[in-house]
């Protein structure tokens, strides 16, 4: 069986989370609100106590592209992750990747972003594999919802099993780089939990499970 190298995205592989970015960026273009922003902070605020009731907050921004053409969606998020978010590479993380790829492994981002972001993204860095949340598109335009199970949470659990299988991962051989206390049921399921620029709650339970923490970039807490 194969062994795979898992990478979360904001917080990890990229220093910020990017939620606030896309935002401000949506801001700067006029496709946003000042109350947008507002909420965007509101909603990373209870990301941050692990109180964000993820369904909830998709179903919110999906419903403002409901309707849009998603490749209109996929040029913009393009143009965003050059203009802005490249800038926000971890080059230690990059290494990681590139070290994981050399060895053999099956290196995939493991993310609750969406695809628009994690595209662009792993083209720049190589990474073949998207595991991450995906909105409904039918006719080429976005209805407002989403796949579920959402990529966060438990809904990661899901979707890295159904990967493992499909490729014949052994995950108790698998690796997993993230930052969040979001994502420690992913870690406690595969055989190499890494901690990177852990948030309060999950340097806690790092230390208190003996978890190794990466030394990496400064960040400041992403899914």
């Amino acid at each position: 069986m194969r062994v795979a190298a898992f990478f979360d995205i904001d917080g990890t592989v990229l220093s910020v989370n990017t939620a606030p970015l896309y935002a401000r960026y949506m801001r700067r273009h006029g496709k946003a609100r000042r109350r947008d922003l507002l909420r965007t902070a509101y909603y990373l605020v209870q990301y941050r106590l692990n109180l964000l009731d993820i369904d909830r907050a998709l179903e919110r921004a999906s419903g403002l592209i409901a309707g849009q053409n998603e490749a209109d969606v996929a040029a913009f998020c393009e143009r965003w992750y050059q203009e802005m978010v490249r800038d926000y590479l971890v080059p230690e993380m990059v290494a990681h990747i590139e070290r994981h790829r050399s060895a053999g492994h099956e290196v995939a981002f493991l993310s609750s972003t969406t695809s628009y972001l994690a595209q662009p993204l792993a083209k720049d860095l190589g990474v073949e594999h998207l595991i991450v949340t995906r909105l409904e598109v039918v006719g080429g335009c976005f209805t407002g919802r989403a796949i579920a199970p959402v990529c966060y949470g438990n809904g990661k659990v899901h979707w890295a099993k159904a990967f493992a299988q499909e490729r014949g991962i052994d995950l108790g051989s698998s690796y997993f780089y993230t930052d969040s206390v979001t994502d420690v049921p992913v870690l406690e399921l595969v055989g190499h939990p890494r901690i990177v620029n852990p948030d309060r709650l999950l340097r806690r339970e790092a230390r208190r499970r003996g978890w190794e923490i990466v030394p990496a970039g400064g960040g400041d807490g992403g899914a």
